[in-house]
């Protein structure tokens, strides 16, 4: 059964400090509407259209200048919409698509061809690629030096991937923090598993989400604990992102000038947030 969620504002605060040249908002999604846009069945939730002209004007208040869109779940495996965001966007745009296992090479190429670097498998809302395709697409990947993006929480998921992650040789890169509720504390297993990862070069982490796993809204200071080890642990394999425009809420819609400047809390000097919001985004996803 799936509810309707809400809009994203179409105003936000203001960044207190202005983000360094090419800052790269590394997690949003653009979504496109039935008839031409199909929902699938299996969604988790309903949203309302997100169009790549707003996602630019936020960009715009925001002071951000590359981004990385990924295929929402409710599109399941039609990447169009993320590829024709791209495409609008212009050369500082990237994506993560959504793909079946058993998807042919010439087909991968294409996608790379329209910008995308990496392929999201998804275990927490309907209509996802889930975890079962991640030794196929990591094989069919590798050569194209992409990456594989795991919504999972690291609580209940990330013990039974972690022999998997390290015999893979595509870089992974885990979404929302780990998506672990800020309850459960730095000391919980998996997150200190995500840490060891992490500080072994083999994880990447979005840096985005806060709100997802902390419930003091607005500032979600719980979570800050979290992200600052997380940045110890690897502060070269952190990058950040809106999570634009909040799918799957029904109640306190987020700012996303807040949620900028929570990275203040997290990277307080300007040369470690240049890196987490330029240099590591222009590795990770190919930005020349």
């Amino acid at each position: 059964m799936t509810f309707a969620c809400l809009a994203p504002f179409a105003k936000v605060t203001p960044p207190r400090v202005k983000p360094p040249a090419e800052a790269t908002d590394c997690h949003a999604h653009v979504i496109g509407v039935p008839p031409h846009y199909p929902f699938i069945p299996e969604r988790a939730y309903t949203p309302p259209e997100a169009t790549v002209e707003a996602y630019q004007a936020l960009h715009r208040d925001l002071g951000l200048e590359r981004a990385v869109i990924v295929t929402p779940s409710v599109h399941g495996t039609d990447n169009r919409i993320t590829l024709e965001a791209i495409a609008a966007y212009g050369p500082g745009a990237r994506g993560v698509a959504v793909v079946e296992e058993g998807i042919r090479e010439r087909e991968l190429h294409r996608l790379h061809d329209g910008g995308i670097r990496g392929l999201r498998l998804n275990v927490l809302f309907g209509g996802g690629v889930g975890l079962h395709a991640f030794e196929g697409l990591s094989d069919k990947i590798r050569d194209l030096g992409w990456h594989l993006q795991l919504w999972l929480d690291v609580s209940l998921h990330l013990e039974a991937m972690s022999s998997l992650i390290r015999q893979t040789n595509v870089p992974i890169v885990i979404d929302h923090m780990g998506f672990i509720p800020v309850e459960k504390g730095i000391d919980d297993p998996g997150f200190q598993l995500l840490l060891e990862l992490v500080r072994d070069g083999i994880c990447w982490v979005k840096l985005s989400g806060n709100y997802r796993i902390a419930q003091d809204h607005p500032r979600y200071a719980s979570a800050i604990p979290m992200a600052q080890a997380l940045i110890e642990a690897g502060p070269d394999r952190m990058v950040w992102g809106t999570d634009w425009p909040h799918v799957a809420l029904k109640k306190n819609m987020v700012d996303d000038g807040d949620l900028l400047n929570a990275l203040d809390d997290y990277a307080p000097s300007a040369d470690l947030k240049r890196a987490i919001l330029v240099d590591n985004p222009a590795r990770l996803y190919d930005f020349v």
